[in-house]
């Protein structure tokens, strides 16, 4: 099979078929049922290798800027985690492992991270004052277990060293200090962030413009508008280039 780049999905998405209701990219047609999330991580016996390889090269592709778009277009939410920043300019999407913990315990957060899998994000939530639990010798040890990557509602250190690792890393903010590994917390526990809930196996995506969370359930219908939407900004792009104005493309005229 030919590879599939961003450049090609945004090329075969480009081509509707007659009806107008399904994208093809090749010869695969994108409906929704397509865009399965399960599709995020290629099985063991490669059965969803087309289907992994063109779900990737779509999410690859995108920002999260257009994932929260297409979420606002669909629920009318932008499934913003508000507060959250990239500690080392890096991008991770996946499926997330949840934990809630009280900041003065990070060994809760260890405990999450023996319960992922290889490709998930750890999505580490703490209450309590100021104090880290996530470091360097957590970021390493889920780097060596094949972890995506960790998002903390919360408190991380050892920022000296970690803004330089090849693993993505999201915080509320930076503190020196910490408590104990307790364990004393909750592992996949359905967690409920400013009227957001959020539960174990949803959609991550974190870059620099922030970190959001789609529901699972919502997954194919918010990749599906995602695609539209590059499409669409693809062109807008093009018609730019020709010397058009933004606001001409927009529709906004001047009362």
């Amino acid at each position: 099979m030919a590879k599939v780049t961003p450049k090609t999905v945004l090329k075969m998405a480009s081509r509707k078929s007659k009806n107008n209701k399904k994208t093809k990219l090749n010869d695969i047609d994108l409906t929704e049922d397509n865009f399965s999330i399960e599709d995020l991580y290629l099985k063991e016996d490669k059965s969803n290798i087309k289907a992994y390889t063109n779900l990737k090269a779509l999410i690859d592709s995108v920002c999260t800027c257009q994932v929260s778009d297409a979420y606002n277009n669909i629920s009318r939410r932008s499934g913003v985690i508000k507060g959250l920043k990239s500690v080392n300019k890096q991008r991770v999407y996946g499926r997330i492992v949840t934990c809630d913990t009280n900041s003065d315990d990070w060994g809760t957060g260890l405990l999450a991270m023996d319960e992922a899998k290889e490709g998930e994000i750890l999505f580490l939530h703490s209450n309590g004052e100021p104090s880290a639990i996530w470091g360097e010798l957590a970021s390493t040890c889920a780097q060596e277990k094949g972890i995506a990557g960790c998002v903390v509602y919360g408190y991380l250190r050892d920022v000296d060293i970690t803004r330089y690792m090849n693993f993505p890393l999201f915080a509320l903010d930076l503190v020196p200090n910490a408590g104990i590994a307790l364990g004393y917390g909750k592992v996949n526990p359905e967690l409920i962030i400013d009227n957001q809930i959020i539960k174990p196996g949803d959609f991550l995506f974190g870059d620099e413009s922030g970190v959001l969370i789609i529901p699972q359930e919502k997954f194919n219908q918010v990749i599906l508008e995602t695609l539209n939407i590059k499409v669409k900004e693809s062109k807008i792009l093009k018609l730019l280039k020709e010397g058009k104005s933004l606001s001409e493309i927009a529709g906004v005229k001047k009362e």
